[in-house]
């Protein structure tokens, strides 16, 4: 599905993958507004190594702990960001890994952040 097209209405959560894509979908303005929709409401976001980067760019991780893939700790705190080094970071709504090797751990504390926010909506 292209980004255009993506109801962000229809989603309760957001997660941003790593690798390489984030250095590029960062400039689509769609990813610009599914990512601001899910910041501006407070819903849940995971940001997985790379993944930091399309947050960044849109300045809406200056103020947050975040963790990301080593290489790019300074870009993650020229956009205002902490940058914490361990397997899981989670700063209210927002939960980081530094890559893979960080995924089993991360993807217990993110089912548990998005858990909370399902059942709290749910409430």
């Amino acid at each position: 599905m292209p980004w255009a097209e993506v109801d962000v209405e229809r989603y309760d959560a957001l997660i941003i993958p790593g690798g390489r894509a984030p250095e590029w979908i960062r400039v689509d303005a769609d990813v610009r507004r599914i990512t601001e929709h899910f910041f501006a409401r407070n819903l849940p976001i995971a940001l997985v190594c790379h993944g930091a980067q399309v947050p960044a760019v849109y300045g809406l991780l200056k103020g947050r702990k975040t963790a990301c893939f080593p290489p790019i700790t300074g870009d993650m705190e020229n956009a205002g960001a902490t940058v914490i080094d361990a397997p899981d970071v989670v700063d209210g709504n927002l939960v980081s890994c530094r890559g893979w090797p960080d995924m089993p751990q991360f993807g217990r504390v993110m089912m548990e952040v998005f858990s909370k926010s399902v059942n709290s909506a749910s409430a």
